[in-house]
């Protein structure tokens, strides 16, 4: 089992320039993909939302994952088979949890031709809304048998109150 690094922001407005572009650049990509399948299948209005998600699916791999409250914190596993721990970026916000992680697949020619290849690049990113604050001082996480658990607790009433 791997424990994960989990990076920490109390307020949106910290989180790092470089998570915001990446954020922008996925969005990018996914509204280019988009519009491309809007233009091939004649530009005919009706089938804009199926266009986005086909994009969205074709760009960002959205892995088997399920979120489990109950009244002292969030459970989220997400499936993430050939990632090492090391491979993942986390980040705790008050009120969502973003995973990204990449992977990449190469063949160097050394073991012989490639009859076949089913491996594929992936760019995975994950944003789970929480619908409670979290304790973001108290988020853990852990990489076993390819399955990320996240442990995130949540705010003590007291201290919502007080920051409110």
């Amino acid at each position: 089992m791997g424990n994960v690094a989990v990076d920490k922001y109390r307020d949106d407005g910290q989180l790092p320039e470089t998570l915001w572009e990446r954020i922008n650049a996925i969005t990018d990509e996914i509204r280019r993909r988009a519009f491309s399948l809007f233009e091939r299948r004649g530009g005919n209005a009706g089938g804009d939302v199926n266009d986005w998600l086909e994009a969205e699916r074709e760009v960002v791999w959205s892995p088997a994952s399920e979120l489990i409250e109950n009244d002292r914190e969030y459970r989220a596993r997400v499936a993430l088979p050939g990632f090492e721990a090391k491979d993942l970026e986390l980040t705790a916000m008050p009120h969502a949890l973003i995973i990204q992680a990449e992977s990449s697949h190469k063949h160097d020619g050394k073991e012989g031709e490639v009859c076949f290849c089913e491996f594929s690049e992936k760019k995975l990113f994950r944003r789970l809304d929480l619908w409670s604050e979290i304790d973001v001082d108290r988020v853990a996480a852990s990489l076993d048998k390819g399955v990320l658990e996240v442990t995130a607790q949540k705010a003590a009433q007291q201290e919502m109150k007080a920051a409110a």
